[in-house]
C-alpha cells in the first residue's frame, strides 16, 4: 500500500509494524517514525484505525480465553499474506 505521497518512513513499513506499534513493542524511535507518518498520511492512518479497533473487539471478546502460544505469529503472518496479495 502507498499514498503515492513521498514519505520519511514507507507505507508498507509503517503497516508492517502497526500491531507491534499498538502492542507498545517498538523502540522510541520506531514509534516516533510511525507517529509522523500517521499524522501526514491518512490512509496508514484509516489502517491503523481499523487495526486498533479489530484488536479492541478481539480483546473484548476473547480476552478471557487461553490462546494457544502461536496463534499471534499464525494471525500475523495471515495479514502479511493477505497484504500481499492485495498489493499484487
Amino acid at each position: 500500500m502507498s499514498c503515492g505521497n513521498p514519505h520519511d518512513t514507507d507505507c508498507r513499513e509503517v503497516l508492517d509494524k502497526v500491531y507491534a506499534y499498538l502492542d507498545g513493542e517498538l523502540t522510541e524511535s520506531d514509534v516516533v517514525e510511525i507517529r509522523v507518518h500517521l499524522d501526514e498520511c491518512s490512509p496508514c492512518l484509516k489502517e491503523y484505525d481499523l487495526d486498533k479497533a479489530i484488536k479492541q473487539l478481539v480483546h473484548k471478546h476473547c480476552g478471557c480465553d487461553p490462546v494457544p502460544a502461536d496463534l499471534r505469529s499464525k494471525v500475523l503472518a495471515r495479514i502479511a499474506q493477505v497484504r500481499a496479495e492485495l498489493a499484487d
